[in-house]
C-alpha cells in the first residue's frame, strides 16, 4: 500500500496510490496520515478497502511529506562501509545517531534552500523508516513489528557547519528544508526485505550515488532496536538510515550544491524526489 499526502503546504489531504497509478482520496476515511493511523490495526483497515470506491484526485497536485506530525527524525551516520571510507572516517562500532529538527521537513519536490554563508551543501539519499507501533527497549527479533513502512529521505547537509564549526553534527543537518521526505509511505508488507533495495541520486542529470541497502553496517531491525534503547519510538517518528557513497564531499575534487541546481533521487519501489536548490529566504 502506497500512502501519500497531496495539496498545498499546510492543506495536504491523505490519499492512496492505486494499482493503476491513480491517486485516491482517503480524507473520508482518515483525517491524515500520521499518529494512530500508522498503527498496525489502522493500516489493516485501510488495506482492506476497495480503492476503486474512493474518489480519484485528478490534475496536477503538489505532493507533501508522506507523514504528518513527525515527532522526531533520528539519523544514522556512516552506516555504509564505502561511505565511511570516502569520508575518511573509521567504521563505527555502534550506530552514530543524531537528530534532525522537524522544522527541516519539506515535501519531496519542494525547493531546498542553501543557507546564508554555506560553502559545502551536500546531498544524501537515504532509506527512511516510519514507526507505526510505539516501543522502547525493543528486541531485534520484534523490531520490524514496529515499522509502519518505508520512504525516501534526502539528508541534506551543510558540511562546513557540520564538520568545521565545532560541537554536534546537528548544526549542519538541521537547516530549514534539509529533510525532504516522501513521496510515498510504502507499508511494510510491500517491502519484504528492506536490506535489498537499490538507491540512487543525481545532480543536474549526473549520477552521483548508486548503492544498495544490503551494504548497510547496521540493518533496519538493528537500528530500530538500538535506537529504542536510548529513546522511545512513537508513531510517526522517522529513522534515516544512512547513505551510500557518492556524496559531494567524497567526489574528487569535492563538489557541493549551489543555487539553481537540481537533485533527483529515489529508492527501488519507494518513488522519486526532485528538488531545485534556491537561496535561503529571510523572515
Amino acid at each position: 500500500m502506497k500512502m501519500v499526502r497531496v495539496g498545498s503546504l499546510g492543506r495536504e489531504r491523505p490519499a492512496l496510490l492505486d494499482s493503476h497509478g491513480h491517486l485516491r482520496d482517503l480524507s473520508s476515511i482518515v483525517t491524515d496520515i500520521g499518529g494512530d493511523v500508522l498503527l498496525p490495526e489502522s493500516l489493516a483497515r485501510i488495506r482492506a478497502l476497495d480503492a476503486a470506491t474512493l474518489p480519484v484526485i485528478s490534475g496536477s497536485v503538489r505532493v507533501g511529506t508522506c507523514v504528518r506530525g513527525v515527532g522526531k527524525i533520528v539519523c544514522v551516520g556512516l552506516n555504509y562501509r564505502d561511505h565511511a571510507a570516502e569520508a575518511n572516517m573509521a567504521i563505527p562500532a555502534e550506530p552514530i545517531l543524531f537528530l534532525k529538527p522537524t522544522s527541516a521537513i519539506i515535501g519531496p519536490d519542494d525547493d531546498v534552500e542553501i543557507p546564508p554563508g554555506a560553502e559545502k551543501t551536500d546531498w544524501e539519499v537515504e532509506l527512511g523508516v516510519v514507526i507505526g507501533k510505539p516501543g522502547k527497549y525493543v528486541p531485534i527479533d520484534k523490531a520490524l513489528d514496529h515499522v509502519a513502512g518505508y520512504c525516501v529521505v534526502n539528508d541534506v547537509s551543510e558540511r562546513s557547519y557540520q564538520l568545521e564549526r565545532s560541537g554536534q553534527w546537528d548544526k549542519g543537518k538541521g537547516c530549514d528544508t534539509f529533510a525532504p521526505i516522501g513521496p510515498w509511505l510504502v507499508t511494510r508488507d510491500e517491502v519484504p526485505d528492506p536490506q535489498a533495495l537499490d538507491l540512487w541520486l543525481e545532480v543536474d542529470g549526473r549520477r552521483c550515488q548508486s548503492g544498495n541497502t544490503r551494504t548497510m553496517i547496521f540493518g533496519v531491525a538493528q537500528l530500530v532496536s538500538y535506537i529504542s534503547q536510548f529513546m522511545s519510538l512513537r508513531s510517526g517518528d522517522v529513522i534515516a538510515t544512512g547513505t551510500p557513497p557518492g556524496v559531494g564531499m567524497g567526489q574528487r575534487p569535492p563538489k557541493f550544491l549551489k543555487p539553481g541546481q537540481c537533485m533527483k533521487l529515489g529508492i527501488e519501489g519507494l518513488g522519486t524526489q526532485t528538488q531545485r536548490t534556491v537561496p535561503a529566504t529571510f523572515l
